[in-house]
Order: C-alpha cells, then structure tokens, then sequence
C-alpha cells in the first residue's frame, strides 16, 4: 500500500505499532529510491514498505529525502523511518538511533567510460571527485585516506551524475549500489572501476532512543532475509548490474 505523501504521523514516540508509518526515501536515486509518475520505486522503498508492514502499519507514506535534511527531518517528527543510502557511523549515531543494517555496501569509484586514468581510490588525486551535500564519502576518500581529491560541491548524488556526464567533474565516489543504479540508466556511458574500499553499513534511521523500534527493525530485516525476500529483491533491482550481491542476513551494530 503506497500513498505518496508529506504529513508526519502523530502518535506515539516509537514506530512500532502505529498505523501509519511515513518513511523517507531518496527520490532520485535509480535503483534504491526514485520517484517518477506520482510513485516512489526501488530496493529501499520495497524493504521500507515491507519493514513497515511487519512493524505493523496498515499505511505507508513515502516522503523524499536528501543526504543534506534526513536528519532534521527525523527530528522534528517529519519521517518516522529513513532509508536512503544512510550509512551508519558513530558520528551520526549521536543523533539517532539505527537499526541494521539491511544491506553492507562498499564505497567504489564511477567514471566516464572512456576514462582509463582512475583505477582506484589513490588516482582520485588532483581529479574533481562530487561533493554531494550530507554524505560522508568524499570524507573517506580526503581525511580518511589522505588522497587530495578537488571536491566539487554538488546539491545530491543525481546532480553529481549530471555533473560527471557533463564533464564538470571526473569521479563520483560513494556505495556501490548507489553507483550501480546510475550506470544502469547510463547505457554505456560511465563505467564502475571496480576497486571497493570501504564497507557501507546501509542503515535504517528512526529517532533517537527508540530501542523497541530499532529491535523491531531487526527482527523484521532478519526475516526479509531468511524468506528469501531479501534476495528477490536485490536481484530484481541490481541483478543485471554485475555486482557481487550478498544475500546473507548482515551483522547488525546493535541499537543505542
């Protein structure tokens, strides 16, 4: 049941129970989240919409998020649950609580296809690599590696996409499904390099402290993999994109 939709959802502190949960999602992000025709579509709506379900909710809004406003809008009650592309870090789970992760990602490199000068994460230096707004990865690659990359701001990933395709910028870094979905709509034009370096613990964000949400969380991204669900679903969306899937239920981090 998908009603696209902005309200948050009154009610009680944690999402278990309630009956209608609102669940923030990238919408321009081909592959995990995107909206076209009135409709969210891709891997993180369909495990939002079936984590929602076993938490009990009769209804499911989808809202758009960015990188830049997940977390605000977390706060202020304007989503319940986040799904997007949102890797756990310590650093942000100061701010909320994360449940997960539902899938282990690996930060790799996408280029032009006719760029044979970036191989692997050290070539970055001295290219323009996107500096999408709220994510992390370009982090990883300058003070976490000490590789000096030229950052190239950019609003979010699809704007990077168009940067890269327009040649304003050399490199996009981030998770490999996020990549993975681009080049899929690409048709030839950029290719993944192919040297992951990191893993990415994609997470499902709810507000901080809900312990009996975050359990919950668990228990029901357990059972997506063990039903095979899991596996249906990375297979429909990425099958055909050439990456290593893993269809194992991920080590979770815990809730705090």
């Amino acid at each position: 049941m998908l009603v696209a939709g902005c309200a948050a959802q009154a009610g009680s502190v944690s999402v278990v129970g309630k009956e209608t949960l609102t669940i923030g999602v990238k919408d321009d992000q081909p592959g995990l989240g995107v909206a076209r025709d009135g409709e969210f579509r891709g891997f993180e709506v369909d495990v939002g919409r079936y984590v929602a379900h076993r938490l009990g909710a009769e209804k499911v809004v989808f809202r758009a998020v960015t990188s830049d406003n997940r977390e605000r809008l977390l706060g202020v009650g304007a989503v319940d649950l986040v799904l997007a592309s949102y890797s756990i870090t310590a650093e942000r789970a100061t701010r909320v609580s994360f449940a997960g992760p539902y899938y282990i990602a690996h930060q790799d490199i996408m280029v032009r296809s006719g760029d044979q000068r970036i191989r692997d994460v050290r070539d970055l230096a001295g290219r323009r690599m996107c500096q999408a707004a709220g994510s992390v990865s370009s982090e990883r690659v300058t003070a976490g590696l000490g590789v000096r990359a030229t950052l190239v701001p950019a609003a979010t990933y699809s704007a990077c996409f168009d940067g890269l395709l327009a040649g304003r910028i050399d490199a996009i870094s981030t998770g490999d499904l996020v990549l993975a979905g681009f080049a899929s709509e690409a048709r030839g034009r950029v290719r993944i390099v192919n040297a992951p370096f990191t893993d990415e613990p994609y997470g499902v964000g709810m507000r901080k402290g809900d312990i009996d949400g975050c359990e919950a969380v668990n228990r029901a991204i357990t059972d997506m993999y063990q039903d095979g669900t899991a596996g249906r679903l990375l297979h429909r969306w990425f099958g055909a994109t050439g990456l290593h899937l893993t269809t194992t239920v991920p080590q979770f981090e815990g809730c705090l």
